[in-house]
């Protein structure tokens, strides 16, 4: 049985959502099928897309909007912002810990082998003091609701979380279409957010920065997913959009190419990943980094923001730790729940894994997107099998976890209003001054009936997600 966030098993709208419903019973659905239509027409015009990858080419799609919102209480995101702020809280310190003293492994809290053979992990950050002590600038944390006051935390994005636009065009859509709706419900803003992610990279500049902070973004280029995203970002904050190529390092600073000549950059909100980051300290064949920009890093003459290394956070094998990690630098129970998870490294979980895959979903420890994932009750018999074959291969490249029955939200057909699954990613500010954890965050929803992957790259769309102010 699926909790059903619209209404109540006596089919009573939730509170939450009561006003709504007395706006939809006045809409007529041929009317609110043709908004869907304005919808589309308006991404395409904005040039709102996605890539979606395949083995033979990467496929330009516009993601699939729907117009319902995702509507939350008051009370109900008080409750989940406190649990997201102690897990950000608790990351950060984690991942400066991890890069200096490492107790957490000396207490035996976390294992050795969890630090030393992860590839996210980055020996060169080690005794690297950021600009403020931040690592995680930006995050995604992935929430799942299964009941009316069971919310899991699914995971952890700090590495480069993307689909902030979506969520600031899917706002922007809905008071387009319906300016009526947030005249009588009262919905938390977030049009603030570009000005809220300049002011706290700013707070993040370097020693070396003299004077207002000069903010650029850096991105692979065109042919990334998210460089609609990047693009949208640098606009809406006023700031320069960068590729490798415009930067070089110059006199001990990173400068970038200009009418003026190369001006010095103070923050980068880079959307570049680790390894092709800098070509001198990383991988030497990346063509989309800046070279020596780490070692200008590692002597304090700019910031990156997220901070190299801070990818090993998103490590699915890392996360089933995440409680000992909240307790070990809060001093506190974790306030949100995490997703039971079986590593299948460990010899008793692998074996619990192969005898219930057809239960299960299976995740690759890097995996991202939807990729690399299996899907236990939605696969066919051949699927498990090759599944089966891969894990036994490398148990260490993959977790596991039980099918959540994850809440629903309607969306609107062809046929009416019909609940599909969703999930939530909030998007999380830090800078030395605290915490800023944006009211709502991006609702994903999964598409097809009975679906539980909500990713756009699997066919998932979006939703607006309202904050109601008491």
């Amino acid at each position: 049985m699926f909790f059903n966030e619209l209404q109540s098993d006596a089919g009573e709208p939730r509170e939450p959502y009561k006003d709504y419903v007395k706006w939809m019973q006045t809409r007529n659905l041929d009317s609110l099928r043709d908004k869907s239509k304005e919808a589309d027409e308006f991404f395409r015009r904005t040039g709102i897309t996605f890539n979606v990858y395949s083995e033979e080419k990467a496929d330009e799609r516009l993601i699939p909007f729907d117009q319902v919102p995702r509507i939350i209480s008051a009370k109900e995101w008080t409750r989940l912002s406190k649990g997201i702020e102690q897990r950000v809280i608790a990351l950060n310190a984690f991942l400066h810990d991890i890069y200096h003293d490492q107790e957490i492994l000396k207490a035996g809290r976390l294992p050795q082998s969890l630090i030393a053979n992860n590839e996210a992990f980055l020996p060169q950050m080690m005794g690297v003091e950021p600009a403020g002590g931040v690592y995680t600038h930006i995050v995604g944390v992935d929430l799942v609701r299964t009941g009316k006051n069971d919310f899991y935390v699914l995971e952890d994005n700090a590495r480069t979380p993307s689909g902030v636009s979506y969520m600031l065009e899917n706002r922007e859509t809905m008071l387009h279409m319906f300016p009526e709706l947030f005249s009588n419900i009262n919905v938390a803003s977030i049009s603030d957010y570009p000005r809220n992610l300049r002011r706290s990279l700013s707070r993040c500049a370097p020693a070396a920065c003299k004077g207002q902070p000069v903010i650029a973004v850096l991105t692979p280029g065109i042919h990334n997913s998210a460089y609609y995203e990047h693009a949208f970002l640098a606009d809406q904050m006023g700031v320069e959009l960068v590729e490798g190529h415009d930067l070089r390092v110059v006199d001990g600073r990173v400068t970038m190419r200009t009418t003026r000549g190369y001006t010095p950059i103070d923050v980068i909100y880079r959307r570049v990943d680790d390894e092709f980051l800098d070509p001198l300290n990383f991988n030497p064949d990346s063509m989309l980094g800046v070279p020596g920009i780490f070692d200008i890093y590692r002597a304090g003459g700019i910031t990156i923001a997220n901070a190299p290394g801070t990818g090993i956070s998103d490590d699915k094998a890392l996360y089933s730790y995440m409680p000992d990690i909240i307790e070990f630098y809060t001093g506190a129970s974790p306030l949100l729940n995490n997703v039971p998870t079986w590593r299948c490294s460990e010899p008793d979980s692998l074996a619990h894994v192969l005898d219930n895959l057809e239960e299960l979903v299976v995740k690759e420890v890097h995996g991202s997107g939807g990729y690399g994932m299996l899907v236990g009750p939605a696969a066919s018999k051949a699927e498990i099998a090759a599944f089966r074959d891969k894990l036994k291969a490398n148990p260490a490249g993959y977790i596991a976890q039980p099918t959540l029955a994850l809440s629903t939200v309607p969306i609107l057909t062809e046929a009416g209003l019909a609940p599909r699954h969703v999930d939530l990613r909030p998007f999380v500010l830090v800078s030395p001054n605290g915490v800023d954890i944006t009211p709502g965050g991006l609702t994903r929803v999964a598409m097809e009936e009975g679906s539980l992957v909500v990713n756009s790259s699997q066919g998932g769309g979006t939703k607006d997600t309202w904050i109601l102010e008491d």
